[in-house]
């Protein structure tokens, strides 16, 4: 996916989950974050950004937060990218090269599924995760506690169950990383929920991305790890 404009600025402070303000061409403005987490390990003062520029006149902010710069590293930070950048390459995943209907959303049980595929009569389930935490070379989710995706993680496996292909797919928003690992420190029971689903058949995928500042793409996939075994 592409942002149509964008610009660089200088990340000054984020008062609150939604807001930040960032210093562009030498003046404070107030941005709009597309991440909700608490992303604290990238979001740091004097911090490199890059801003989506808004094509909304009406709107209170005239800027989106997407991205920054971890290092020589610019990792994307929109959530709302990673559906995006997999449903554009959603053929070229091992499991849905020839899908017949793909569409967006899906219920299932108590939860809405990121993505429904069909290929004959086989239903396909696959969630997206959006991953931004990295350290030391491992990708991890997630980077706060989740019981969201903790639900998600326990219905995609009952789906199981009921004849559907169940994925869950964690896009790692950089390049760089070569593991990825469900984060056992920080959510130990959505980890290890995981773990049980690719245990019961739920195929694990994770792929880092090709970023630019006005670009994020697929890229490879990438090797997942699980606590004290592959």
């Amino acid at each position: 996916m592409r942002y149509p404009k964008t610009v660089s600025g200088t990340f000054i402070e984020r008062p609150n989950r939604f807001i930040a303000y960032v210093e562009i061409n030498g003046k404070k403005e107030k941005c709009h974050v597309k991440n909700t987490g608490r992303c604290k390990e990238l979001l740091i003062p004097g911090t490199r950004a890059v801003l989506a520029v808004s094509d909304n006149p009406g709107r209170s902010t005239a800027y989106d937060l997407v991205s920054v710069y971890k290092g020589g590293m610019l990792v994307n930070i929109d959530s709302q990218a990673p559906n995006k950048v997999v449903l554009e390459s959603i053929r070229s995943i091992p499991g849905f090269e020839h899908v017949d209907e793909v569409r967006p959303e899906h219920t299932y049980g108590n939860s809405r599924i990121d993505i429904f595929a069909r290929s004959g009569d086989t239903k396909k389930l696959l969630e997206v995760k959006g991953v931004t935490l990295e350290k030391d070379g491992t990708a991890l989710f997630p980077d706060a506690p989740t019981e969201r995706g903790l639900k998600h993680v326990k219905e995609l496996e009952a789906s199981l169950e009921d004849g559907y292909e169940a994925y869950i797919m964690f896009l790692i928003q950089m390049a760089g990383p070569t593991v990825f690992s469900p984060n056992y420190d920080m959510h130990y029971e959505f980890a290890s929920a995981v773990e049980s689903a690719h245990r019961s058949g739920v195929k694990i995928l994770a792929y880092d991305c090709a970023v630019t500042e006005d670009r994020i793409s697929l890229g490879s996939p990438v090797r997942v790890k699980y606590e004290d075994h592959s």
